[in-house]
This record gives C-alpha cells, sequence and structure tokens, in this order.
C-alpha cells in the first residue's frame, strides 16, 4: 500500500463513489474532475511525499505537488497505474466504471467498440493493468471451515483421464469458505505447477488462516497438513462411491466456484485466455464472487481505484513480454500515434432541437 493512502471502511453511496450511471456522469465529466478524485483517494487528509513519508507541501503551478521536507516533485498519477500514460483520464474512469457495473466483466474488443479506442491493444492493455491491481497487499486468509481441491481449466485433452493426469491444461487450486447452515463465503484461486504436497501446501500458507479446518479430498498430498496448524477433514471418493453416494457431491462449494469461474471465462471472454495470463483472469473472478453480495456496483469502481492509487506501475512491455510463456507467441507491441480521445465534453444543447423540422404537404 502506497504511503498516504488508507482504506476505508465503509464509503457511502452518493458520497464516496457514484451510485448510479448517472450521477458517475455527472461527477466525472472532465479529466481534471477525474484527477481531483484520484488525489482525494491516494491522499485523502491532505498530500503526503510518496518518497519520504513527510505530510504536508504545496501546489505547483504545472499541478505537481513540492513536498515541505524533502523538496521532492510529484504528482497524482505518479507511482500508480496511471503513472505517464497518454489516455485520458474520463476513458481511464469510464473503463473503470464498465469494468465494475457489468457482473460478469467486460472484455477488450468491447471497450474497443463501444469507447472507439483506435487500438485493441490499448483496451487489452488498460484491463489488464486493472486486473493487476485486484489483489489487495495483506488480505485475510480464508477461516472456518475451508474447502479445497484441485480443478484444471482449459479444457481435457482427449485419451487422458483422470483429474490429476497429466497433458491437461492449467492445474489450478480452489479454496472456497463453507458457511453454516448453507451458503458460501470467499473464495482464492490461483494455478499451480503441480499436485505435490509442496504446491498444495505453499497455496495453504498463502491463502487459509492457520486454525481453519480444511475439508479435502482423499488425494495424498494433503497428508499431513496438520503440522501446518490446520483441521484436517478427508473425505474418501472411494469410500462414497463404496456407499453408492455420488462422489462429485463430496466437495460441493469447490465445484460449484470452479464451475462458475469456467463459465465466465467461456462466456465473457470466450475462453481465449493463455497460462501467462490465467492468474490475472482468476484474480478477477475472486474479486468479483468475493463483492457478490454489494450493496451497490458503484462500490466496486471505488474499490478498484482505491487500488489503483495504491499499487506501483505497470507497463505495457511488462504484460506482453516478461509474462509471455515459452510456446506460446508474444502479443505484437503495436506502435500508434493515436491514443484514445478524451471523453471530456462540454453540454450539447439539445442538439435535435437545432434541426429544422419537415415542411408539411
Amino acid at each position: 500500500m502506497a504511503v498516504g493512502t488508507a482504506v476505508m471502511e465503509n464509503p457511502s453511496a452518493g458520497v464516496h463513489y457514484p451510485a448510479s450511471t448517472g450521477e458517475f456522469a455527472a461527477w466525472f465529466r472532465t479529466d481534471a474532475d477525474c484527477l481531483d478524485y484520484l488525489e482525494w483517494l491516494r491522499w485523502p487528509g491532505g498530500f503526503v511525499c510518496p518518497d519520504c513519508g513527510h505530510v504536508g507541501g504545496w501546489r505547483l503551478g504545472d499541478g505537481r505537488f513540492r513536498c515541505a521536507g524533502c523538496l521532492g516533485r510529484t504528482s497524482t498519477t505518479a507511482g500508480t497505474i496511471f503513472d505517464r500514460t497518454r489516455t485520458p483520464l474520463t476513458v481511464w474512469f469510464a473503463i473503470c466504471w464498465q469494468f465494475a457495473i457489468q457482473k460478469n466483466g467486460v472484455s477488450a474488443l468491447t471497450l474497443q467498440r463501444t469507447l472507439e479506442m483506435g487500438s485493441y491493444q490499448t483496451a487489452w492493455a488498460m484491463l489488464h493493468r486493472i486486473r493487476s491491481v485486484l489483489v489487495r497487499p495483506g488480505r485475510e486468509r480464508l477461516t472456518g471451515a475451508v474447502e479445497v481441491d484441485e480443478t484444471f481449466i482449459g479444457g481435457e485433452e482427449p485419451g487422458l483421464r483422470g483429474g490429476r493426469a497429466k497433458g491437461k491444461k492449467w492445474l489450478v487450486n480452489v479454496a472456497v469458505e463453507v458457511k453454516e447452515p448453507r451458503g458460501f463465503g470467499r473464495c482464492r484461486m490461483t494455478p499451480i505447477p503441480d499436485a505435490t504436497a509442496v504446491s498444495l501446501r505453499a497455496f495453504l500458507v498463502d491463502h487459509v488462516e492457520p486454525g481453519a479446518t480444511v475439508i479435502t479430498d482423499g488425494w495424498q498430498g494433503y497428508h499431513g497438513i496438520w503440522e501446518l496448524g490446520y483441521n484436517h477433514e478427508r473425505r474418501s471418493q472411494r469410500a462414497a462411491r463404496a456407499r453408492g453416494e455420488d462422489a462429485n457431491k463430496l466437495l460441493p462449494a469447490v465445484h460449484r466456484v470452479a464451475s462458475l469461474a469456467k463459465r465466465w471465462l467461456l462466456g465473457t471472454h470466450q475462453g481465449s485466455t493463455d497460462q501467462a495470463h490465467l492468474p490475472s483472469y482468476l484474480n478477477e473472478f475472486v474479486f468479483r464472487f468475493n463483492r457478490r453480495r454489494s450493496r451497490n456496483r458503484g462500490l466496486l469502481f471505488y474499490r478498484v481505484l482505491e487500488l489503483a492509487v495504491a499499487h506501483d506501475p505497470v507497463r505495457y512491455r511488462d504484460l506482453v513480454a516478461t509474462r509471455q510463456p515459452s510456446g506460446y507467441p508474444p502479443l505484437p507491441i503495436v506502435v500508434t500515434r493515436r491514443h484514445p480521445a478524451s471523453l471530456e465534453r462540454a453540454p450539447a444543447h439539445r442538439p435535435w432541437r437545432a434541426v429544422q423540422a419537415p415542411k408539411s404537404g
């Protein structure tokens, strides 16, 4: 979390974030409105130097701030995902709003068309920058009763049998809180290299709080997790079949969440995810699933921007180069002189009234 930023526990609709699309349009008509909102999110109590942490400074003529302590200069967007962006903030905000209010998300192609962006790569990179901020540093781990299992995302290879057979697409560990008497809590989803004890234990340590009751199938990779401080409840598929029960219903929470994630990837993104960017898409799914009961979709918009101003810059070349796995052709790095035009607009004064009505007969 960047210096000076603070997480607001209970922001209010209509005060801290727009409650509707109409209110969003009224609040953020200009790039200056957007910049002021980012400044308020980043430094709600006033300017705090991101370099030395000194509180207080003054605004320069070019809009930047000078620290009263170290005398360094910085801007509102410096050190955030908006750092050095050539895309107007009105476009950024419009994308963040669409990203937040659409229940199942939005694709880069849809954004390119609706916002009349000249480059698909620009829309694609902006969405991936947003996805990169969705994991809050130091977020709480899952607690209580937690179902844990693995699934493959990307489809099955012909001729292979068994959930852990090699040659399938990408193995993903899934953990879901189980609420009593019924219902699910939060979830976590992370790709893992294999289903060995080392990989499974690393996932548990990262995402499940010690003391939780971890519910798994009989896979030997989970054996001995009590040494990590977990209560372990094993449910044997073989024993379930012997009793005449449906083995697929032993872990209903993780199976339901995994099914929803696969359906979401196929629906919103037509299944066009690759291994390099699968973690980003899973982070988006988890972000949406864990906030599925949010009282207002505008709250998700607020949380996205709150995370964005606290995140380090993410460069386009980082997205298409360092995260691209071997065996996949790299995405083209397109150099274009055309950047999205600002969505800043002056009142149109009802242009339809200026059209002369056709004369009758």
